[in-house]
């Protein structure tokens, strides 16, 4: 029985939910299916996913950064000549031990498969780079993407367009449906907007909070409170900036939280914002919407396109204009807009995007790759 493998650096909830997905759709062909991470965890992501048993991890108790990049390859080599998959999906290009996984397909003669959710404005483009890139691309046989930005990109790279296939970046649905999740306890009294972020520049929280803070300033005791998930480097310049604008009682900081300490917070939040000014997509975002939440995202994120239809299940707002987002947070709190229709509306749409969404495009991705080996 031939193997599929999945590579990613480190398995969290949403690629434990992907695997199980593949497993779902695989159980009746002919494909075994197997994931592989570098390490079980590593510093910018404090995931505890629940299962992964079906996870080879190269370094299964250490930390990424801790292990020295000489020792990762020999044990990496090693493992995925233990594996030997016939066909390995890669998550992305950028680390080198990705693109290690990618001569290690080629040499042995492995169907390579790009995972990618990088479009053409993450970052400046320069001309040498792009070209080593669309090289680097030639030797993938096909691509699964997180949407048509994306293989927009791939394309003006180089790649055909009959090779690649969407569906990469999708999360557990099931998990945040309203039906499982609004029996929990409320935690904040009021109605509010939540945020889910790692606290680093590019996820733009000091812009969210000043949107915010015109918000509250024009709609004064109506106010909604603000929910700001999560935690990193800026997290203390975070809480000064709040503090001088005097937001303390109205701005909630609850931490970093695991996926079933969230769950709460997006069972009862009346509206879900993600104010990014570089994101490649946003899973936060397939969240909220699986949790029937109305949203209001940056249109620089990579979902934005296919995630929000506007006007109908949320609205995008360019995140270097804060009066925009401020406009938007009035408007939704205003009750001149239905959010039980907008929220039924995202909950509809998300599940279009599922574990078994990429389970089935990879597989057509292989398929793919199978007939232009």
């Amino acid at each position: 029985m031939p193997t599929l493998a999945i590579l990613f650096t480190n398995y969290g909830p949403y690629h434990v939910a992907r695997l199980e997905g593949c497993q779902q759709v695989y159980r009746q062909s002919n494909w075994n299916v197997v994931g592989l991470e570098l390490a079980c965890s590593q510093a910018a992501y404090a995931w505890r996913p629940e299962n992964k048993t079906n996870v080879v991890s190269i370094f299964p108790d250490q930390q990424l950064e801790q292990i020295k990049f000489v020792r990762l390859i020999q044990r990496f080599f090693t493992v995925l000549s233990e594996v030997s998959p016939d066909a390995l999906a890669i998550a992305g290009y950028a680390r080198p031990t990705m693109l290690l996984a990618l001569l290690w397909c080629l040499w042995h003669g492995k169907i390579a498969i790009l995972l990618s959710d990088s479009k053409e404005d993450d970052a400046p483009r320069s001309w040498w780079r792009e070209t080593l890139k669309s090289w680097i691309l030639k030797g993938y046989k096909a691509a699964l993407v997180a949407g048509q930005t994306h293989k927009s990109y791939l394309v003006k790279l180089g790649m055909a367009p009959n090779t690649i296939f969407l569906g990469y970046d999708v999360v557990a649905n099931e998990i945040f449906s309203p039906q499982k999740i609004k029996c929990l306890p409320r935690p904040v009294e009021k109605p509010y907007f939540l945020a889910v972020n790692r606290f680093i520049p590019e996820k733009n929280i000091f812009g969210l909070i000043s949107s915010y803070a015109a918000y509250y300033q024009k709609a004064d005791s109506r106010a909604w409170d603000l929910v700001l998930c999560g935690d990193g480097q800026l997290r203390c310049q975070i809480e000064q900036y709040i503090a001088e604008l005097a937001l303390q009682n109205v701005v909630h900081l609850p931490g970093f939280l695991q996926q079933n300490e969230l769950l709460p917070y997006l069972a009862h939040a009346s509206c879900f914002v993600h104010a990014s000014i570089k994101d490649t997509w946003g899973l936060v975002v397939n969240e909220a919407m699986a949790a029937g939440l109305p949203v209001l995202v940056s249109k620089r994120c990579g979902c934005f396109e296919d995630l929000v239809i506007e006007g109908k299940n949320g609205f995008g707002f360019a995140p270097e204009k804060p009066e925009q987002l401020t406009e938007l947070m009035r408007k939704i709190s205003s009750k001149t807009v239905d959010l039980k229709v907008m929220g039924a509306a995202s909950f509809e749409h998300i599940q279009n995007f599922s574990p078994i969404y990429f389970a089935e495009s990879l597989m057509q991705a292989v398929e793919s790759a199978l007939v232009h080996n």
